[in-house]
């Protein structure tokens, strides 16, 4: 009885803004039956999109912006998933001059050795690693106590293979993208590393706040410029 009725002759009636979607692979109705319906009623906006019959099926979200456009004149950018977390920069200090004396193969296996200690404390303080580039890691945790401490192990741990670190911390709305993560937060945590002396664990005023109360003792190291980074920033050596 559906595919029966005939609206052809009160298509000129209509007066509501109209969308008509019509899927470009439908065999059940021919393309030029939805053309027809945009022609014939006034101002009426056609839009073709891949895919079977069944408008439930295919790409639902290219629809549904199609709609949403159609009904509010704008399609919503979605809000970047964010998380409040504490980030964790390291690297070896001197790498480069120690990598040149004892050569590549004694280099690599030093290095190995490093990756080994760093995550075996990052388990153990239940930190996420997120990336790890050459001799640095990038790590984050969902409490700022955990993540110094851990930062502090990291330290002791590299020590007994002979090397320096220097570690940073910010604590600060992060953004999820995918498997990466993003934000003003990661870059401060990136700039606070840079500054950090070797064997020092260097945070921002917003770590040393949050863990008030933790016994975790802190040394002032003044107002420091962060580059890329609005303002001064106030920055704490843990001791």
């Amino acid at each position: 009885m559906d595919t029966q009725i005939d609206v052809r002759p009160v298509l000129s009636a209509v007066a509501a803004p109209t969308l008509v979607i019509h899927r470009s692979d439908d065999h059940a109705i021919p393309r030029a039956c939805g053309r027809y319906l945009a022609e014939h009623i006034d101002g009426a906006r056609y839009w073709e999109q891949p895919g079977e019959h069944l408008l439930g099926l295919g790409d639902a979200d290219a629809l549904l912006d199609e709609v949403e456009e159609f009904l509010t004149g704008v399609r919503s950018v979605p809000e970047p998933d964010r998380m409040l977390a504490t980030v964790l920069f390291t690297d070896i200090v001197g790498s480069t001059e120690r990598a040149t004396a004892l050569g590549d193969k004694r280099w690599r296996e030093l290095l190995d050795a490093h990756h080994r200690a760093v995550r075996r404390e990052l388990d153990r303080f239940r930190g996420q690693e997120i990336d790890t580039a050459g001799d640095g890691f990038f790590a984050t945790f969902d409490g700022p106590g955990r993540a110094v401490r851990c930062a502090c192990a990291i330290r002791d741990s590299v020590k007994g293979l002979g090397l320096d670190l220097r570690a940073g911390l910010h604590t600060g709305e992060i953004e999820l993208q995918g498997e990466k993560i993003g934000g003003i937060a990661v870059h401060i945590g990136a700039r606070v590393s840079a500054l950090a002396r070797a064997g020092e664990v260097l945070v921002s005023r917003t770590v040393v706040d949050l863990v008030a109360g933790s016994q975790i003792e802190f040394a002032d190291r003044g107002e420091h410029d962060l580059k890329g980074v609005p303002g001064t920033w106030r920055l704490f050596a843990v001791h």
